[in-house]
């Protein structure tokens, strides 16, 4: 008997619709004790902003990663972005990473940056795409137990 092959993620576009999945998928892949996550009512109110989007990225109808952006004038930031940690190693993050460059491009940014604390392995994915470390934030993000840790700010190489 032959196994069927893994399906393939999309992306799709999302709106406050879809925060149900969006706070499952950040409780699911952020460690709280950095404090990097965001509220609900965070990114309830960042949705309806100008120059604001949401990408779902779903395996088999399920939600298992998201990115959260802005692009204002000629420059725009990844927010967020999340995979559920079951869905890791499926080329999710890269295709959200790559969405939010192309998709931004084509709408005229030309200056993409993000922040990520420092020692995330995400940097790792970042730099595979095409960012590079412009600087670090000291003590930007406040885990669950005070702890403080540095945010590096990243930019991407056009």
């Amino acid at each position: 008997m032959s196994r069927a092959a893994p399906l393939s993620p999309t992306i799709e576009r999302a709106g406050g619709d879809d925060l149900d999945d969006v706070m499952e998928i950040m409780a699911a892949a952020f460690d709280p004790r950095f404090g990097e996550a965001w509220t609900r009512a965070q990114c309830a109110g960042i949705l309806p902003m100008m120059g604001v989007s949401l990408l779902l990225a779903r395996i088999g109808g399920e939600a298992v990663g998201f990115s959260l952006m802005r692009r204002a004038a000629d420059e725009a930031e990844l927010l967020l972005i999340a995979v559920r940690p079951e869905a890791s190693g499926r080329g999710v993050g890269g295709m959200l990473v790559d969405r939010f460059i192309a998709d931004q491009q084509a709408a005229g940014a030309h200056h993409l940056h993000l922040e990520v604390r420092d020692g995330n392995p995400a940097v790792g994915l970042y730099s595979s795409h095409g960012f590079a470390v412009a600087g670090r934030r000291h003590k930007y993000y406040r885990g669950t137990d005070g702890e403080l840790f540095d945010a590096l700010t990243m930019v991407h190489k056009v």
